[in-house]
């Protein structure tokens, strides 16, 4: 995939096309700025009447259990950092508008054109983006070097053995009385070195 910096004048390929002709674009922003650039692009929209060309804003996130501070938080993790997609009818009026928004680079197409992709693609994202059951955001590495910090092994050191990153535990090789002895622990209750 290559970015298309240019503007597009070709319009054939509406197969998947929704009544209106919008299709699905992915419009490449500076990382970190994808939540500023919808929020500017809706704006622009509504301020500039778009509301009939650009249809549809997403930023896919999935929902993630960090630990900080020996507390959980759940943290919306981009799915894919750097991109956004928009559902819009492409013609220049609102590639421009897309376009000229601060922190977009470039829609993601084949050579200098935009290239729509596919509602089913956009569904297979969404359907991952709400995936059930928030996972926990990997913070520990099998053969990291973790201290406990709660429960009966408080204050050993030891090394991750293995992570479960969906329910949230780790086994840890903690030396009791000269032995590795396998230890299995919550996210909460270790921190690394």
């Amino acid at each position: 995939m290559n970015d298309a910096t240019e503007q597009p004048l070709d319009q054939n390929n509406t197969d998947e096309a929704s009544g209106n002709g919008a299709r699905w674009y992915v419009v490449h922003t500076y990382s970190g700025h994808e939540n500023k650039v919808a929020a500017a692009l809706k704006q622009k929209i509504g301020s500039e009447h778009l509301e009939d060309k650009i249809v549809e804003v997403l930023v896919p996130t999935q929902d993630k259990i960090e630990i900080k501070g020996g507390k959980k938080l759940t943290v919306k993790e981009k799915i894919f950092p750097g991109y956004i997609l928009v559902k819009m009818v492409l013609d220049d009026n609102s590639w421009l508008a897309v376009r000229t928004i601060q922190g977009v680079t470039s829609f993601v197409g084949i050579g200098n054109k935009p290239t729509p992709i596919s509602d089913t693609e956009v569904a297979t994202i969404v359907r991952f983006a709400e995936a059930e059951q928030p996972t926990f955001k990997q913070v520990f590495t099998v053969s990291d070097t973790v201290k406990i910090v709660d429960g009966p092994f408080a204050d050993f050191i030891g090394k991750v053995d293995s992570v479960d990153e969906e329910r949230g535990k780790v086994k840890v090789l903690v030396s009791i009385f000269g032995r590795e002895t396998p230890v299995e622990l919550d996210f909460l209750q270790i921190q690394k070195i």
